[in-house]
């Protein structure tokens, strides 16, 4: 049987899935990478067991079916993950600094004192966060010494590099539109935004298509020397792609330790209401654009709270919450701050309206109900800038996988969800893409027809107005320190 073998590159773990010709998962293999946390708000992780995790990942998929041939490589990855490397020996010049990283946020906040803050926008589709790269590549540079031979790169473009060898520094369009250095309208590296942030865009890889030949595999064990790499893209955008999103307005939530919401558009939007326009993939050099709101902490606060209670596990305190009636306490996880639509640094983690009569399972869904309120902010923000129509919306990732939890989403939007069986979404959103390189299938509607395996749940009635009442008391006081202390 010949399959391609998708790489799904994420933050705690590294993938690795075998897809058919007929678009079904017939292997999967993973492996952990590691993360480091060296001071309060740094994140970061080692490049070198980045790759290692990888390799090990595509060993273990191989192994469990040896009667694969591997026709080619497809790469889906985390995204606003930057590292640097030396150009010509190919060492690891810094760590990956990870996109929950905020050890930028004081060079984001003088660049807004300095007024960059609406050109990045306008030409990125970004904010001025630390969550982005452009502060980050200059953080690394500052760290480099001198007379080395630079690059600098995304998550993918890294592992490009190590994929082929040494031999290929590209990008995808997709990782290239997260780095606020890349013009959206333009569709290239942006001289301006190097300045702003100091970064010198020659140091920065070639940008491709998300489905583009990418390089010819060199030493990576189990898959022969020469296989093609066809395929990169973000683990976001490869998920909308991977669950055929195609027509403007079909979207998809992403839930994991924070959450990405996705919609794609008729043309570029530039991003307004705390939503961020990028770009979705790129083929024929012809962009699709998409909304997207990203939140940093979602699924994450359910084990921290399954611990607080003193419960076995994630699934211990779900079970506990779906025993609670909606419209107690209000619960903002605001533990990093707060990410879209929102973009507050300074917003702190709280329980607001508990009382004596406040009962753990209540305690339980205020915590999972974060995750339907966040999602609700970000979708009402991108239909009121859109003005057009939620069309389908998927749903991936861990969490996607809880009926419980999928129900409250969709009651709180006021929206079906369509819940899909295979948590790898990513992965087979890059897998299609490569397929789409190698003539496996012809087109897109080609792509939208291959067999998906999903459940739809339509939207309950509850009392909306009373839920929301609670959670946004809730943000207004997880976001109280930071008015009081600009008052002062």
């Amino acid at each position: 049987m010949r399959a391609i073998l998708a790489i799904d590159q994420g933050t705690t773990n590294s993938k690795a899935v075998l897809v058919s010709e007929k678009g079904e998962i017939v292997g999967r293999g993973s492996a952990p990478v590691g993360i480091a946390y060296p001071k309060p708000g740094w994140v970061e992780q080692d490049p070198r067991r980045l790759y290692a995790s990888v390799c090990e990942a595509i060993d273990a998929c191989l192994k469990a079916t040896p009667d694969v041939a591997v026709e080619a490589v497809a790469i889906s990855n985390q995204r606003e993950s930057v590292t640097a490397w030396d150009a010509e020996t190919g060492e690891a010049l810094g760590p990956v600094v990870s996109w929950q990283c905020r050890r930028t946020a004081q060079d984001c906040e003088r660049l807004i004192v300095e007024g960059h803050l609406h050109r990045v926008q306008a030409l990125t589709g970004l904010p001025l966060d630390p969550m982005f790269p452009g502060s980050k590549f200059r953080w690394l540079l500052d760290r480099i010494p001198a007379g080395r031979s630079v690059r600098l790169g995304t998550v993918d473009s890294w592992l490009v590099h190590c994929l082929t060898g040494g031999r290929r520094h590209v990008c995808d369009a997709s990782n290239a539109a997260r780095s606020q250095l890349f013009d959206l309208r333009e569709q290239r590296w942006s001289e301006e935004l190097g300045e702003i942030f100091g970064v010198d865009i020659a140091l920065l890889p070639k940008v491709l298509d998300s489905s583009a030949d990418f390089g010819r595999t060199q030493g990576l064990p189990g898959v022969p020397d020469g296989t093609p790499i066809m395929a990169a893209i973000g683990d976001s955008h490869a998920a909308l792609f991977g669950h055929g999103a195609f027509k403007p307005g079909d979207g998809k939530v992403t839930f994991g330790t924070g959450s990405s919401v996705m919609t794609t558009l008729p043309r570029f939007i530039p991003p307004r209401n705390g939503v961020t326009t990028t770009v979705a993939w790129r083929l024929h050099e012809k962009p699709t654009f998409a909304f997207e709101g990203n939140i940093l902490v979602c699924a994450a606060s359910l084990p921290w709270m399954a611990g607080i209670l003193g419960l076995s596990d994630v699934a211990a305190l779900v079970e506990l919450a779906a025993g609670a009636e909606p419209g107690g306490p209000g619960f903002v996880p605001a533990f990093v701050g707060l990410g879209a639509p929102y973009w507050n640094s300074d917003a702190r983690a709280l329980f607001s309206q508990i009382n004596f009569n406040t009962t753990r399972a209540q305690m339980a869904r205020s915590v999972t109900d974060s995750i339907a309120f966040q999602v609700h902010d970000v979708i009402a923000a991108m239909r009121a800038q859109s003005g057009g129509e939620l069309g389908a919306l998927y749903v991936d990732g861990g969490p996607s996988q809880n009926r419980f939890l999928m129900q409250c989403v969709s009651n709180l939007i006021e929206h079906r969800v369509i819940q899909c069986e295979a948590p790898e979404a990513s992965a087979l959103g890059a897998a299609y893409l490569a397929g789409l390189s190698l003539g496996l299938w012809s087109n897109l509607q080609t792509v939208a027809e291959l067999p998906r395996n999903t459940e739809i749940i339509e939207p309950q009635p509850v009392d909306r107005a009373l839920l929301l009442d609670t959670w946004n008391d809730a943000l207004v006081r997880s976001t109280a320190r930071e008015t009081k202390a600009k008052g002062e």
